[in-house]
């Protein structure tokens, strides 16, 4: 390239075209990991259910996964509604 073409302005094409290949993902990196399925099944029944936080009882079957008695915590207290 000539010292002309150098300073002469880009065109707006050419500036699109410059700043495509110049931007970055904004997610950054792509972490690539393996497919996996997060389910659970129910000992007493067997069926399967999708694994989540707070998966209490089988919806079939009733089974109790866990037993959780709420207590007062630091932010929220239990009420008596008596």
């Amino acid at each position: 390239m000539s010292d002309e073409e150098k300073k002469k302005p880009l065109t707006y094409l050419e500036k699109l075209r410059q700043s495509a290949l110049n931007q970055k993902n904004y997610g950054g990196e792509v972490n690539m990991e393996e497919a996996r399925v997060e389910a659970r099944d129910c000992p007493n029944c067997g069926a399967g259910r999708a694994y989540r936080h707070g998966l209490t009882a089988c919806a079939y079957c009733g089974f109790t996964f866990m037993d959780i008695k709420l207590t007062d915590g630091v932010h929220i207290k239990k009420e008596n509604n008596s």
